[in-house]
């Protein structure tokens, strides 16, 4: 068990994800005060280098969601002021972030993903990219899902099952972000994989040898819409999750392994989720995406395949906050 430590949750912030980030900062809190850290919740804004520079924390605990949090912006702050932190680092945060460059790592190391094109809302105003739609329409096949590049949580995620659909849901997507990835609809089942760095390494003394942990895989049903949206995600009782998913124990043994892999291909550290869909008719597993800092709500994906792999919500709090300083080592 880690030393008691003072530690700085960073929470809340300005993206779109505030009210979630301030469940997941509220829930890590109270776990590490149950495990007797000294800790100072810090709900981030203009004041939060001075108020860092104050406390000195022995390390920060990230629970900040969306831009800031997981773009790598916390984690370049923190590096400066000498403050070890939970999680990945700033280039594995900015890989994750941003969804078209994950995609792409993803697809030149032959990780199965969707195939996709990406557009940016400049290239429409300024080089009539508009007129590329029919072309990307014709590659991908109808339904498309519309997504802002650098936004989580569902936010902002567009279906277009046509051709007069997809520039709303283009409109929409480009709300939430100058540039947004297309991308071909699976059909199927949405399991999502979190990542977690192994016990070895919830100690602050002596050597480490972490190494990543794939967790039990997590299915998200959702009970009305037929896609699991921002609401069916943080709303209790809207979406159904069963963990371990009902899966055959070879897809089961591939969704981690593609977790495994993907989450060294992008340089994660500590913790991170990983989203798949298994689709209906191949039978195939495509990778969706990555997110660098997994909620820590009552309804969040990590808590519950912690649980069902034994691992209580304290310690999966503690191995986490373990990760800040296995990278200072």
């Amino acid at each position: 068990m880690t030393a008691a430590r003072k530690v700085a949750v960073l929470k809340g912030g300005r993206s779109l994800e505030r009210k979630v980030s301030l469940r997941s900062g509220a829930h890590a809190q109270e776990a590490l005060t149950r495990l007797g850290h000294e800790v100072i919740a810090l709900d981030v804004g203009p004041e939060l280098v001075a108020e860092l520079q104050r406390a000195r924390p022995d390390a920060a605990f990230i629970a900040l969601h969306g831009r800031e949090g997981e773009d790598g912006t916390i984690q370049q702050l923190l590096e400066a002021i000498g403050i070890p932190y939970t999680g990945s680092g700033p280039a594995a945060c900015t890989r994750c972030t941003d969804k078209v460059l994950a995609k792409y790592l993803m697809r030149e190391a032959g990780v199965p993903t969707p195939d996709f094109h990406s557009v940016r809302e400049e290239s429409i105003k300024e080089l009539g990219a508009a007129a590329l739609l029919s072309d990307i329409e014709r590659a991908l096949g109808f339904p498309l899902v519309v997504k802002p590049a650098s936004q989580g949580s569902a936010l902002g995620v567009k279906f277009a099952r046509s051709s007069e659909e997809l520039p709303s849901a283009l409109v929409g997507a480009f709300s939430y972000d100058q540039k947004v990835l297309i991308e071909r609809y699976v059909e199927g089942r949405d399991l999502a994989v979190s990542v977690l760095e192994s016990d070895e390494a919830s100690s602050s003394d002596g050597p480490s040898s972490a190494r990543p942990l794939a967790l039990p895989v997590v299915e998200a049903v959702p009970r009305e819409e037929d896609f699991y949206d921002f609401q069916s995600r943080y709303e209790i009782g809207m979406t159904t999750f069963v963990c371990p998913a009902e899966l055959e124990p070879a897809t089961t043994a591939r969704a981690q392994e593609l977790a495994l892999s993907v989450y060294e291909l992008l340089g994660c550290r500590g913790v991170a989720r990983v989203d798949l869909m298994l689709e209906e008719r191949s039978g195939e597993l495509w990778v969706l995406e990555t997110n660098v800092v997994p909620g820590m709500t009552e309804t969040s994906l990590l808590p519950q395949a912690a649980d069902a792999a034994g691992i209580s919500f304290d310690q999966l709090v503690e191995r986490v906050l373990a990760s800040a300083w296995a990278r200072e080592r």
